[in-house]
């Protein structure tokens, strides 16, 4: 029994318990209900009033974008109308152009009818006034016994005669101006015409070129950092120039012996192989030696056949280093002797001293050698201090100083050195010219002068640097004479080649003779 209502007490403590648990339950669920029902009218409400918001913000830009509309149509309405008023205006422009050309058209018309009357009108004038010219003429024509085109020819050539005589005056006048100017611009000339020659002639007379094995040479010359280079170039005085040019070396230098003492060592030195300073200075002395016993040698050998007697053994030295000395190609020693051999001829056969005008023949030039020093002054200059030095007669410094026109010749020896010298020069294959070359140039100089009407005769002379033309007097007057020149130097200068310059000299001569009875 006891066990009984424990058994129902724990089974109506349970229904108890469960009971209450429901209860319990039962109230926390109606919270939530409550709260998520606060929660719900609480975002019903929030979304109320964001889409009353929304709508509001919509009317509002709707009612923006509707004034911004409104007012760009009324502007682009404004802009319509003010290009209708342009387009009216100008549509009101053109309708007056039109009408201005059309009575402009209508004007010209006119004018261009009353121009066409006037040349009708014209052409008969014409025609009446050419049978009246053509009626004078037959008149005059009668009167003056000369037909129409003969009269024509004559007027011509009067008026012809008269314009070159006064185009010639004008330029001789010009000429005479020019030649008034002439010294004002002659030092620019000068410059301009040594800075144009300047290249080519330091190449010609300051280049030696030395031919070489390979190229596995030039590194052999240049030795190690160059030392092998610099002690040849201070021993020699040269300058070595070792480029890209296969298998070629050239020594520069103004001094040719020098220039020749190096090219000699460095062929050499090429050939022996063993290139180094010691051995360049050595090879560079034994060459310097041989050269100076050569020049010695040269200058002997031209004394002993010239047989001019003795002579100061430093100006012999002198006379042989001309063996290395050129001017336009001609060798000195060589113009020398054959000046002496000339001026020797020209002594004998007019009685005077033979020897001494040799001795001067050879001497003028002298002082050419010293410029190969680079000494200050001309070659005349030198040559004269140097000879009078060594103890020269009077007549031979005179010779030296004469020869070039520097002081007047005192004795008849200084006149035959001077044409001695022009003729040496001047020769046929002196300077780098042919024989047949020389003798062609002569010929054509003088056809081309003989071409000109009025000439009597034409001699080139001077080797072709002058060329002398005699003119008939009757013929040619003294204008006359000043186109001929300038005719034949523009002929000259378009059909011949020549070296330097040619001279053109017309000469007019009239000789008045009377003889008194």
């Amino acid at each position: 029994m006891i066990y009984l209502w424990i058994a129902l007490s724990g089974i109506v403590g349970l229904a108890l318990g469960v009971i209450a648990m429901q209860m319990v339950s039962r109230a926390g669920l109606n919270k939530d209900q409550q709260k998520a029902e606060q929660i719900l009218r609480k975002a019903e409400t929030d979304a109320d009033a964001k889409v009353k918001q929304a709508v509001l913000d919509g009317k509002t830009q709707v009612h923006e974008m509707k004034v911004e509309a409104e007012k760009e149509i009324k502007e682009r309405k404004a802009e319509i109308t003010r290009q209708e008023t342009k387009l009216l205006r100008r549509e009101d422009s053109l309708n007056f152009r039109d009408e201005s050309l059309n009575q402009k058209e209508k004007e010209l018309n006119n004018q261009l009818r009353k121009a066409n009357e006037k040349i009708a009108g014209l052409d008969e004038k014409e025609a009446h006034l050419q049978k009246e010219i053509d009626r004078q003429i037959e008149v005059l024509e009668g009167v003056a016994r000369m037909s129409s085109q003969e009269a024509r020819d004559e007027l011509f050539s009067l008026v012809e005669k008269q314009i070159s005589h006064e185009t010639m005056a004008y330029i001789k006048e010009k000429e005479d101006e020019a030649k008034s100017q002439a010294a004002m611009n002659a030092q620019e000339i000068i410059a301009l015409s040594i800075e144009r020659m300047a290249q080519q002639e330091a190449m010609d007379r300051t280049v030696s070129v030395v031919t070489i094995p390979g190229e596995e040479m030039k590194g052999r010359i240049i030795g190690r950092e160059g030392r092998n280079i610099r002690a040849f170039e201070q021993a020699t005085g040269v300058e070595l120039n070792i480029d890209d040019t296969p298998d070629l070396i050239t020594i520069t230098c103004f001094n040719p012996i020098r220039r020749e003492v190096a090219r000699l060592a460095l062929e050499y030195l090429i050939r022996d192989g063993r290139i180094q300073p010691g051995r360049i200075e050595e090879v560079v002395k034994k060459f310097q030696h041989e050269v100076d016993q050569e020049i010695q040698k040269a200058g002997e050998e031209a004394v002993f056949r010239l047989g001019i007697g003795r002579i100061d053994r430093e100006i012999v030295k002198l006379i042989g280093t001309l063996k290395y000395r050129f001017s336009y190609g001609q060798n000195a020693l060589q113009h020398s002797m054959e000046v002496a051999l000339i001026a020797g001829s020209m002594a004998a056969e007019l009685g005077l001293n033979q020897h001494m005008a040799k001795r001067a023949g050879l001497l003028h030039d002298i002082g050419k050698a010293l410029n190969i020093d680079q000494q200050e002054g001309s070659h005349v200059e030198l040559g004269y201090k140097f000879c009078k030095k060594h103890g020269e007669k009077e007549i031979v410094l005179n010779a030296i100083q004469s020869h070039h026109g520097d002081v007047e010749p005192k004795f008849l020896t200084s006149h035959l050195v001077i044409a001695a010298d022009t003729i040496s020069a001047a020769r046929p294959g002196a300077r780098k010219e042919s024989a047949q070359a020389y003798i062609n140039r002569l010929e054509n100089l003088e056809k081309i002068a003989n071409d000109f009407e009025g000439v009597q005769n034409a001699y080139a002379i001077q080797a072709g640097r002058e060329i002398r033309i005699l003119v008939n007097p009757e013929q040619v007057d003294d204008l006359a004479c000043a186109k001929m020149a300038r005719k034949i130097r523009e002929k000259i200068e378009s059909e011949l080649t020549y070296p330097g310059q040619i001279k053109v000299n017309v000469i007019r001569e009239v000789r008045a003779q009377e003889v008194a009875k």
